[in-house]
């Protein structure tokens, strides 16, 4: 393999091309108008234009991306994340057309793709699953019936969602049939399926992830978990490595369980099986991502395996050079996503020009980062930023090291989510390791963010006005 194009953009796209750099394969990337000068298009040995910004007139264009990819004899293409990542379409003409996807055979995408076609596959392999139904309904009174029986609250979901649309949590009988119409008019309008189920609703759970890793000859291991409970609209914000809620037999269990979800549909490259844990530390499947995921570096960070390495050497045949017993946790690592959004007014977007962008540096920090200073962030893609990374010895450390980090890292022109980032990593509740998926809702609000800004001003202003006496005091001079 000499040559991959990276059908992403941002800070995915240099971090799969750094890696391909070091395995010694040049690197195509794509673009469209608005990146025109951003640094993956640089970085890159080769890049080309797509068209306009919006990614349905760029990054969505598979047919162009895979005819520009034949005309610069590019080897294989790697779909970072988003985008065309788990259109299983797009992997199926890439491999008609002779070139290599560094990704999972079209049949894993389309199956996993499918919640409901997912717990169909895992069936008899002795997954557990949340109690609930595994069909698609559409009938109020069978929904009712079922309701029922597992007993309310309950959750309808789209099959085809994700993020959170097409869901629905329902406390009694008589929010049943509006909220059912609700969720299937938005999957459909979200994903253009509006095929719904109904599951019993696990109150307070843990979302608990499980990378995989499989290659074409039969072997498959997991490295570890990622805890992903700190969400907000169901979009994770902030991960860790390892969870501090899984004893070395839950841990065990679960990556058995993975590794057998895995298998269930033939898998090969990374993937990643989500898991909810309740109250109990009962654990229950959720769903495969069929890609390399945002948060992928906090298990590269514990094991020292490079993932994305990984995929492009089994992509290439290759059979894996360690076992299950040759993987041990090393440390601890967290996650902060930098989005352009402004955690005082709702998250919303924030874009503009960013006047300054300086990232943080240091050992045990790793920033993923796509832009720099004097970029405009653009309004047709996903606003994160950059994926800020700390490691340490022990979680206490990692996350003293990320307040740190969060601290040295300047931005001006546009918000960004850096200071929620700090109120997280500095509250008592995830710093006890004794929160869940609620935790934004149960411990967040802009007043107290607020709040914390005052603080912090309050305490620089003490800290100056202290130094100042301190050095007047010796500036004095004595008495003759």
């Amino acid at each position: 393999m000499k040559k991959i194009l990276v059908a992403n953009r941002g800070e995915i796209a240099l971090r799969v091309m750094k890696t391909a750099r070091e395995m010694g394969i040049k690197t195509v990337a794509v673009y469209s108008e608005a990146d025109r000068h951003s640094p993956h298009v640089r970085y890159a040995d080769e890049a080309i234009l797509l068209g306009p910004p919006p990614s349905s007139e760029s990054y969505l264009l598979g047919d162009v991306i895979i005819e520009k990819a034949k005309a610069l004899n590019v080897d294989a293409i790697h779909p970072g994340y988003g985008f065309l990542s788990e259109n299983a379409g797009f992997a199926k003409k890439v491999k008609e057309s002779g070139i290599v996807w560094i990704g999972p055979d079209t049949h894993a995408i389309e199956v996993m793709g499918s919640k409901l076609a997912a717990k169909e596959a895992v069936k008899s392999y002795d997954i557990p699953m949340v109690p609930g139904i595994d069909e698609a309904i559409e009938d109020v009174d069978k929904a009712t019936s079922i309701a029922k029986e597992i007993g309310f609250p309950i959750l309808i979901k789209a099959s085809a969602g994700g993020g959170g649309k097409g869901m629905r949590v329902v406390e009694k009988e008589t929010e049943l049939e509006s909220q059912m119409k609700r969720a299937i008019s938005e999957a459909k309008s979200a994903f253009g399926d509006g095929s719904v189920f109904i599951e019993k609703y696990i109150a307070s759970p843990r979302h608990i992830e499980i990378q995989v890793l499989a290659d074409k000859h039969g072997n498959t291991v997991h490295l570890f978990e990622r805890e992903c409970s700190i969400q907000r609209r169901h979009q994770k914000v902030v991960e860790e490595a390892p969870s501090s809620v899984l004893s070395e037999t839950l841990r065990e269990n679960m990556g058995a369980a993975a590794v057998r979800v895995a298998k269930a549909c033939d898998y090969v490259g990374a993937g990643t099986v989500e898991f909810l844990i309740d109250d109990d530390h009962n654990f229950y499947f959720l769903e495969m991502n069929t890609r390399l995921q945002v948060e992928h570096p906090v298990t590269e960070l514990i094991t020292g395996i490079d993932l994305v390495e990984q995929q492009i050497k089994v992509a290439n045949g290759e059979t894996l050079s360690f076992t299950q017993e040759d993987l041990k946790i090393n440390g601890h690592a967290v996650e902060l996503r930098v989005y352009a959004e402004d955690p005082l007014n709702d998250f919303l977007p924030s874009v503009g020009n960013l006047e300054v962008y300086k990232l943080p540096e240091g050992n045990g920090i790793r920033v993923d980062n796509g832009f720099e200073e004097g970029m405009e962030v653009p309004i047709y893609y996903d606003p994160m930023l950059a994926k800020l990374i700390t490691y340490g010895k022990t979680r206490e450390a990692a996350i003293q090291l990320m307040v740190e980090a969060i601290d040295a890292y300047e931005v001006e022109g546009i918000q960004t989510t850096l200071p929620f980032g700090k109120f997280v990593f500095e509250n008592d509740a995830f710093r006890s390791g004794n929160f869940n998926t609620h935790f934004v809702k149960n411990n967040y609000s802009p007043e107290k963010l607020k709040a914390q800004f005052t603080e912090e001003a309050e305490l620089a202003a003490k800290v100056v006005l202290r130094q100042y006496l301190k050095d007047s005091k010796q500036l004095r001079l004595p008495k003759s």
